[in-house]
């Protein structure tokens, strides 16, 4: 047993008076109006001769190609442990867009450039804002470099504050994400489907309302941060137009109103994707218009419920919740641990590519050809939506002849007797379920979304299902390599604790 030091850091993600390309839509959203400041917020842990640096980022996604930037830039610091460093995103909608965003388009392409090469000559893809033109704009590539240059001052800030402390680990529960996969009585399924309908079924998985805990405090027991695991993506404001850390924003605020301006926050997302903030059954519709062909409904009924999750009240309402499971929680909080064990492991694995068939490309082909000849005029966002998973078979068969595994990092690490394990995918709750189940920690923190992007990893139910989220193109691998995954998790960790 050796003493924890800790250290924390936080560094904003975009410059001030700057025009962000939201990501996370099929269309642009440009703005420089801020709901409240993007950040990366950094927690090192040093244990014995072992360390780990928490990065977690309000953005949609953190790419590997990112990952490799950030160890870069820190690569000539003496005695600093790069290898060590862990990037996640909590999946905000409302965060700015940059380059090399997604590793699983990095060799195909996106969908996008998919179909722009069997557009004919006389079709032009439509922009809705001509964001280049704006010497403001925060454009790809320079938000690359100024992300990666953020999350590595963070990293390094964390490690050079380090200082021994303590810890205590907790739980709390709050309805936060709830399946957003609807079932119907032919065998299919879809994403943000309508439930209110005579052939709706059920829906496609469960939730976890579960929120792993860790309070850090320095020797004093002063509190310093906490870190939060919640399985749900932060997307209750996506579709909006200002930048926002959604409700994990909210839950800031709300920490440092109780306990300071100097506490920090590490937001963690679990395994959630197929989770959202918003109850499918008790459908309450947005409050202000939402450019959404997927999100539309025809009279629905009025529901007695949350207020709508698609805006700020319902955000906030989200905020509440989770913060008041942590004032919780800390309360109850009797004793702390200041000698502990740390083990940290990285791990990298191949996962089966999920392949399409020569059939499916051709009907894919087939499809966009038909597309093109009865479209009239350019093609915009929602074209680009229509055809994703057509441009995206293309893609996965071109590329599937060029590869047959993905090479993916993930974390696996053990802090007393609490395991931590990442992966770069929205992985479907289940997956997640099947880990903390057979984990043989006391408790388990999952981190999705974590050192790359490699899109959705959906059940075998969700393939069978269809629809968005759980396409071929909508992630690199499927049910086989989710399995794959889990029971690597869960040997890695399990032999930590043994």
């Amino acid at each position: 047993m050796n003493s924890v030091k800790f250290g924390w850091y936080e560094a904003r993600l975009v410059p001030d008076g700057k025009k962000v390309n939201l990501a996370g839509q099929f269309y642009e959203r440009i703005t420089d109006q801020v709901r409240d400041p993007l950040c990366v917020t950094a927690l090192a842990i040093e244990c014995g001769e072992e360390s780990a640096i928490f990065c977690a980022c309000d953005l949609v996604s953190t790419s590997y190609v990112l990952l490799e930037k950030v160890r870069s830039l820190l690569k000539d610091e003496k005695d600093f442990p790069i290898d060590r460093i862990i990037i996640n995103a909590i999946h905000t909608h409302t965060g700015p867009s940059y380059s090399h965003r997604s590793d699983s388009t990095a060799k195909s392409g996106s969908s996008l450039d998919v179909l722009k090469r069997y557009m004919p000559e006389d079709v032009k893809y439509e922009k809705l804002v001509e964001s280049e033109k704006d010497e403001n704009f925060f454009d790809g590539e320079e938000a690359f470099e100024y992300i990666a240059a953020r999350i590595a001052e963070a990293a390094k800030g964390a490690w050079d504050s380090r200082k021994e402390g303590k810890y205590a680990s907790a739980f709390g529960r709050a309805a936060i994400g709830m399946c957003r996969r609807v079932c119907y009585d032919d065998g299919s399924a879809k994403m943000w489907g309508d439930t209110n309908m005579a052939n709706f079924t059920d829906l496609e998985g469960g939730n976890d309302s579960g929120i792993e805990l860790l309070f850090i405090t320095d020797k004093n027991e002063k509190l310093t941060g906490v870190v939060a695991n919640v399985a749900c993506p932060s997307q209750v404001l996506e579709h909006r137009s200002f930048m926002s850390a959604d409700y994990w924003g909210d839950v800031k605020k709300l920490l440092r109103a109780k306990y300071g301006e100097d506490v920090y926050l590490l937001p963690l997302c679990s395994a959630a994707g197929d989770q959202c903030p918003r109850d499918m059954i008790r459908w309450v519709e947005p409050e202000t218009p939402i450019d959404d062909p997927n999100i539309e409904r025809v009279n629905p009924p009025v529901r007695r419920a949350d207020p709508s999750m698609f805006d700020i009240k319902g955000c906030e309402l989200a905020a509440r919740r989770i913060a008041t499971e942590i004032f919780y929680a800390y309360e109850d909080v009797t004793s702390y641990v200041e000698d502990s064990v740390l083990v940290h492991k990285t791990i990298k694995m191949d996962v089966p590519l999920r392949r399409v068939t020569i059939a499916e490309k051709d009907h894919a082909l087939a499809e966009i050809d038909r597309f093109f000849k009865e479209h009239k005029g350019n093609i915009n966002y929602r074209d680009n939506a229509r055809m994703h998973i057509y441009a995206g078979t293309v893609a996965r068969y071109n590329l599937q002849q060029e590869k047959d595994v993905d090479e993916i990092e993930i974390h696996v690490l053990r802090l007393g007797d609490i395991a931590f394990a990442t992966n770069p995918y929205e992985l479907f709750l289940n997956y997640g379920n099947q880990i903390r189940a057979r984990s043989l920690a006391a408790q388990t923190v999952l981190i999705q979304l974590s050192c790359g992007s490699r899109g959705y990893l959906p059940t075998k139910r969700a393939e069978e299902g269809s629809h968005y989220s759980a396409y071929v193109s909508s992630g690199t691998t499927g049910h086989v390599g989710g399995e794959m995954l889990v029971r690597k998790t869960v040997e890695e960790i399990n032999q930590m604790f043994r």
